[in-house]
């Protein structure tokens, strides 16, 4: 399936249902470290296991940076 990815698009290989968890592990993000945005709405990390990607939706990703 297609999604767009922070503006690019990728291909998601699956040949099932999806959840946003397995999306961001598939991607190579951590929960504790991400900002996730899913079609303009903030996800919080404790429900990616309850929503599931689908054909065309849009994730923005923003990384959390630590500093003083």
């Amino acid at each position: 399936m297609k999604i767009r990815v922070n503006g690019e698009e990728r291909l998601i290989q699956s040949n099932k249902n999806i959840s946003l968890n397995e999306t961001m592990k598939l991607l190579g993000y951590s929960a504790n470290t991400v900002i996730v945005e899913l079609n303009k709405l903030i996800v919080n990390s404790e429900e990616w296991k309850n929503i599931f990607i689908k054909e065309g939706d849009k994730l923005e990703i923003v990384s959390i940076v630590g500093g003083g």
